[in-house]
């Protein structure tokens, strides 16, 4: 009977748990079908950081992996000849200010004498075009020291955005050129998904839509994000994102971009999208801004 009574225990048991396992997968089958899951890996985008003109660099000031901010000094110029042509441009510019203030001197005293006839026409008329090229010239000497001016502050390289120095391209001592970029700036907040949507599926989403991110190295966090571009045409699924049956199905590419602020969200990760279909209105794209 004790024996019975055990397989019998172990029946009830084993079909409770059977029972329960059903009850859980329609359970989560029911709650998933309010939300469409779509797969895909973080991207982001880079700044290639160079200098607006020619030198040597003289200092780096960041390495690969550091975090900048905008404005923030990264590299500078040796600044010798930059200073040296705003000196000279400088006495250039004082120069032709005592040749222009001469020269309307000269003018003023010949239309004084012109009207007493004590010099002729064409003496005021040579004192004239002498004031006026002096004038021009002044012009040219003044924009002249501004180019030279400007030189001297572009010979420093700042960060045009926030991001992570990706890579450090150049040394202390190298030439550059405006060609030559000296960093690769990563821009990793926002980072978006690159994922694809097969057809069926298209008419479900709108842009601007909110969306979750989730990923396997953080299986205990969700990452706001929102539906940022759908592509307008179709193509084939990249062969290292999808499974074998899909990658022949013509699918559209999403992104759906997600503030980083902790930049735990890195290139190439592989993601989880949930995008919810109910109470998911789209919202105007411009409010959703990182760091806001």
């Amino acid at each position: 009977m004790d024996v019975s009574r055990k397989k019998s225990a172990i029946i009830i048991l084993l079909l409770l748990f059977i029972g329960a396992s059903i009850t859980y997968w329609l359970f989560k089958r029911a709650s998933r079908s309010d939300t469409l899951v779509i797969y895909g890996n973080i991207d982001i985008r880079q700044v290639q950081v160079a200098f607006y003109v020619d030198g040597r660099i003289l200092n780096l000031y960041v390495q690969e992996g550091d975090r900048v901010h905008k404005g923030q000094l990264l590299a500078e110029l040796d600044p010798a000849r930059f200073r040296d042509s705003v000196n000279k441009n400088q006495a250039q510019v004082k120069a032709q200010e005592a040749i222009l203030k001469n020269a309307k001197i000269t003018l003023d005293r010949n239309r004084v004498l012109v009207k007493s006839l004590a010099v002729s026409k064409q003496n005021l008329d040579d004192a004239t075009a002498t004031h006026q090229i002096a004038q021009h010239k002044l012009q040219a000497d003044r924009a002249a020291l501004a180019i030279a001016q400007q030189d001297l502050i572009d010979s420093k390289l700042y960060a045009p955005q926030d991001g992570a120095i990706q890579d450090r391209i150049l040394e202390p001592g190298d030439m550059v050129t405006p060609q030559n970029p000296v960093f690769t700036l990563a821009l990793d907040n926002p980072v978006w998904v690159r994922a694809y949507l097969p057809e069926k599926s298209l008419g479900q989403i709108q842009l601007g839509m909110r969306a979750w991110i989730l990923s396997d190295s953080f299986p205990n966090q969700r990452f706001s994000g929102w539906v940022g571009f759908i592509s307008p045409t179709a193509e084939f699924t990249p062969k290292n994102v999808e499974t074998t049956e899909l990658r022949t199905k013509l699918m559209y590419q999403v992104r759906v971009y997600a503030c980083n602020p902790g930049f735990s969200l890195r290139l190439g990760m592989p993601v989880t999208v949930e995008i919810p279909l109910k109470n998911n209105s789209s919202q105007p794209l411009n409010t959703q801004i990182c760091g806001s």
